[in-house]
């Protein structure tokens, strides 16, 4: 099992190249479809695949989360995955997986783990509105495998955001202030309904409009027409739309791609680009601003989030 990510440092090469490398995993068979579903976590946010050490049980914690561990001197919180997705098992789960986002470490147990899979981004779609919403929005992509087998890919913030409470403390957003600019409009792309809904809570705090897409894919569609509108109506593009914010990682275009098109693409000219991600690697920052990125936040950071916004906002507005 630690071969499976002993290059894991050298894949990093991928970024930028609208590919992916994900880590397959079942947590059992489901009780809906009888089968043992496919499940895919990115490479680049696991630290390692180990057996499960002793998880010591905490009181008064949500049912799938666990406990936690000692990982080389840190205490790192185990989730249940099997249990989170509502999966029983017969007994408990020997392999985790070791996660990080945004600098929080975190453990996820699984049944087991298969292999990884490397393909492009326009690979992954998204999920039928009717199939995941069964699944509270709980799958962000899927991809089908060459067998017939689909890989659905987690949304790790919601699990995050719902067992660990991770970035739902609400005084992260008690210095958020109004910019007092008024018509300020921001485009923003995540494919995280977690992430969406904290975007639109730190603009709408500083009374900034926002207009949101689900991947890279539809922003740049979206981004499209608005600028052919602005083009048809002899509008400069800068004066419709102020900012466009971007996660990394996303369904069939990821935010480097997106960040490209639009760098190539004279009409965006003048108009700052965000990245917004829990990549938070110093590597991920260089590979986002050799693309062409203005800024890089790490998510749920309202606070720092809102200040950059607002520092580039008021860099480009003439009065």
């Amino acid at each position: 099992m630690s071969d499976l990510l002993n290059k894991i440092d050298a894949r990093t090469k991928l970024a930028g190249t609208n590919k992916l490398e994900i880590l397959m995993f079942t947590l059992g068979v489901h009780p809906r479809t009888g089968r043992r579903e496919t499940f895919g976590i990115n490479v680049f946010k696991v630290r390692e695949v180990i057996r499960t050490p002793t998880i010591t049980r905490a009181p008064e914690m949500p049912d799938s989360v666990e406990g936690m561990v000692s990982l080389r001197g840190n205490l790192v919180p185990i989730i249940g995955l099997a249990t989170y997705v509502g999966i029983k098992t017969e007994s408990p789960s020997d392999i985790m997986i070791v996660t990080e986002y945004n600098g929080h470490t975190q453990g996820f147990l699984v049944e087991s783990v298969d292999t990884i899979l490397r393909l492009d981004w326009s690979a992954m779609k998204v999920p039928p509105e009717m199939v995941n919403a069964p699944l509270g929005g709980l799958v962000t992509a899927v991809t089908e495998l060459g067998d017939g087998r689909l890989v659905m890919m987690l949304d790790v913030e919601k699990v995050l955001s719902e067992t660990a409470h991770f970035g739902e403390d609400e005084s992260v957003y008690r210095n958020v202030k109004p910019l007092g600019l008024p018509n300020k409009r921001i485009f923003y792309a995540d494919d995280s309904s977690v992430a969406r809904k904290q975007i639109a809570r730190t603009l709408e705090a500083m009374g900034i409009q926002g207009i949101s897409a689900v991947n890279g894919r539809q922003a740049w569609d979206e981004l499209k027409i608005m600028a052919d509108f602005a083009e048809s109506s002899h509008t400069p593009l800068k004066d419709m739309l102020q900012l466009i914010l971007t996660d990394v990682e996303m369904p069939e275009m990821d935010g480097y791609m997106l960040t490209r098109k639009i760098k190539e693409d004279k009409r965006f000219v003048g108009i700052p680009i965000l990245m917004h991600s829990s990549l938070s690697g110093s590597s991920n920052q260089q590979l986002g601003k050799a693309v062409g990125v203005d800024e890089y936040v790490s998510k749920f950071e309202p606070n720092r989030l809102s200040a950059t916004l607002a520092r580039l906002l008021k860099q480009g507005d003439p009065s």
